[in-house]
């Protein structure tokens, strides 16, 4: 059986096949990973900053506890923010990727 793999053998065929196939899973594997990453380091980032830009606010003029809560909200708010645009972001390049897929 000629074109099937080495010395028309069927089987190294789906040997190369398997293993082609599991190279794409791992390229799709850390493409999920690093997205994953960096929405949690996004959320994370987001509020971290909105609690300190509220913390020295509250040092520096004398209203604590008020402004640490007011921009921890807002870096929460821009956290989740952030994971709306990215995950929408990844949605989108995802079915663009499908669609050549098809074609």
């Amino acid at each position: 059986m000629k074109g099937c793999g080495d010395n028309g053998n069927p089987q190294y065929f789906h040997a190369t096949w398997i293993v082609v196939n599991m190279a794409e899973n791992k390229q799709q594997l850390f493409k999920s990973l690093g997205f994953l990453s960096g929405v949690g380091i996004s959320l994370v980032a987001a509020t971290l900053i909105g609690l300190f830009m509220g913390y020295y606010l509250d040092r520096w003029l004398g209203t604590s506890p008020w402004l640490t809560l007011l921009f921890l909200g807002f870096g929460i708010a821009a956290g989740f923010r952030n994971i709306f645009i990215l995950t929408r972001r990844e949605l989108r390049r995802q079915g663009e990727e499908e669609h050549e897929e098809r074609r």
